[in-house]
């Protein structure tokens, strides 16, 4: 959030400074990133939270809340952009003091280019939608003042006034397109969407290489909250094993998924070999 206001004041002064329609448009958008970035605060507070009597799979999907909140007020801020540059389209206005200006809207697009780095490495690493979310729309920002400030230099080369507004509609198109896919995404965890393909191939492979001594699994379904991975599926073994047995290889499966995905919930539901559907992980 600090980060967010600094970079927020930043852009701010430069489009004082030179009065561009296309540096206030990439200055809105900046106030997106201090309201989603206490979006993001409060969500991994709540989404840190235990599992109680309430929530007995714990908090985690406030992350997924907060996503969805910020592709909203991405949308919100592409239509003020918006409503902004299209009159200036039909009355352009020339852009004063560039040079200054543009210095300073390229410290605040350096300072943004590092912190969404820190925000996505960080998401990565401990699976977070919500770090993931802002981190990616911050590089978003980043891409956008990249083009803001091409654009703004051809406006003053060339002395074509009508390139300001031009762009900074480009910009509300690219900032809803991005915030399209954000709310997708989001909306994809909230709808309890399963494991990406390449997790899917690796949690079958684990499945199968330590499942010794059962005869198969199937019914395979998982779904992502937050930073948990929640994965249930019925395991096959012979009619005549004792429970015990049978309980030693749902034990090895449950630390070979853990040991794959880290955080993970497994629910497993052991049948007799008559129930086998000759489908799923086969395991001889």
């Amino acid at each position: 959030m600090v980060v967010a206001l600094g970079v927020l004041g930043l852009k701010f002064v430069a489009y004082r400074m030179t009065g561009s329609v296309a540096l206030l448009s990439d200055a809105l958008e900046s106030i997106i990133n201090v309201v989603a970035s206490g979006a993001a605060l409060l969500a991994l507070w709540v989404a840190a939270r235990p599992a109680d009597a309430n929530h007995p799979y714990g908090h985690t999907k406030a992350e997924y809340l907060s996503a969805v909140a910020e592709g909203v007020l991405i949308v919100l801020a592409a239509v003020g952009i918006l409503r902004i540059a299209v009159p200036d389209l039909f009355a352009p206005r020339p852009v004063e003091a560039a040079w200054a200006g543009l210095g300073v809207n390229v410290l605040a697009s350096l300072i943004n280019g590092a912190w969404a780095a820190v925000l996505l490495r960080a998401g990565r690493r401990t699976r977070s939608p919500a770090l993931l979310a802002d981190g990616q729309h911050i590089l978003t920002d980043v891409v956008t003042s990249i083009g803001v400030v091409v654009g703004v230099v051809l406006a003053v080369l060339t002395g074509w006034a009508v390139l300001d507004p031009l762009l900074a509609i480009l910009v509300a198109l690219n900032i809803l397109w991005s915030g399209w896919g954000l709310l997708s995404r989001s909306v994809g965890g909230l709808m309890d969407a399963g494991v990406d393909s390449p997790t899917e191939t690796r949690i079958r492979q684990a499945m199968r290489e330590h499942a010794e001594g059962a005869l198969e699994m199937h019914d395979l379904r998982t779904r992502t909250s937050g930073t948990l991975t929640f994965i249930d599926f019925h395991l096959v073994v012979p009619g005549e094993m004792s429970v015990r047995e049978a309980h030693a290889i749902c034990d090895r499966l449950e630390d070979a998924l853990r040991a794959e995905l880290d955080e993970v919930q497994v629910t497993i539901h052991v049948e007799p070999q008559d129930k086998a559907k000759h489908h799923g992980v086969l395991v001889l």
